[in-house]
């Protein structure tokens, strides 16, 4: 039986780059007294620092289990979606959702045995470009235009509660249909993609353009489509190939001067 706390294990709360450490210990309380432990930091200026623990107010389990990463893609490791709270529009092509949508997006994906991240950036640039295109979604908390900024720790209020009230609610959102095999997580797809860029570089195929914009395109091309660990198998033989066969034709050109 799926209950409130089976899914809340799979949720975690990832904060990026975050200058004050007393922002780490109010986001802890706050997804503590939703039901929520997880917390995943990523760069944090100053952490482990008294001042996280003075603004936990007992969230110490929190604090104490919290993982620390150099890079967001090690924060990501396992879970197959990650969605992004941002303030403001960016220039990244991604879905934007509310946080009623977000959170019925990951208990639905939570419910099929998936691990899910909410991604939330520094306190005063939010998150990068470079960081939302490693999410499947973009997360919009509906404030006024003319100030729009939450505190960090008010942003994971929110979310938290609205995943919350979601658990608490008579009907788990219905899963979608599931994957022959589950998708392929955040460390594999960041891999896939490695090896795509090299491999385009590898046959010339941006002949001087800049890559950043395609690269963009073809990670949310991927995310749609969430491959597998199997389909990922078969795409990077593919890729493989065509390095090899670059390198054939590059050898015989090289031969032919």
């Amino acid at each position: 039986m799926t209950t409130a706390a089976n899914l809340a294990s799979q949720l975690r709360f990832v904060l990026v780059r975050t200058s004050h450490p007393g922002n780490i210990g109010s986001a802890a309380r706050a997804i503590r007294t939703m039901g929520f432990e997880r917390m995943e930091l990523v760069a944090p200026h100053r952490f482990p620092d008294p001042e996280a623990s003075a603004l936990a107010a007992g969230a110490d389990e929190v604090l104490a289990r919290a993982g620390i990463h150099a890079e967001l893609v090690h924060s990501l490791a396992g879970s197959s979606l990650a969605l992004g709270l941002s303030a403001r529009r960016r220039g990244v092509n991604l879905p934007e959702i509310s946080p009623h949508e977000a959170a019925q997006q990951a208990l639905a994906a939570a419910v099929r045995g998936e691990q899910v991240a909410l991604v939330f950036g520094n306190e005063r640039t939010g998150l990068e470009n470079d960081e939302l295109a490693r999410c499947h979604a973009m997360v919009r908390i509906p404030s006024v235009e003319d100030f729009s900024s939450l505190n960090l720790a008010q942003a994971v209020q929110v979310m938290a509660y609205e995943l919350r009230v979601a658990m608490l609610g008579d009907d788990l959102p219905a899963a979608p249909p599931a994957h022959d095999e589950p998708p392929a997580d955040a460390a594999q797809m960041e891999q896939f993609y490695r090896h795509l860029a090299q491999t385009l570089d590898d046959i010339e195929f941006h002949k001087g353009r800049e890559p950043t914009t395609i690269m963009l395109r073809l990670r949310k091309l991927f995310q749609r489509a969430q491959p597998d660990e199997r389909e990922l198998r078969v795409l990077h033989g593919i890729l493989a190939d065509a390095q090899r066969m670059a390198g054939i034709a590059n050898g015989r050109i090289a031969g032919g001067k």
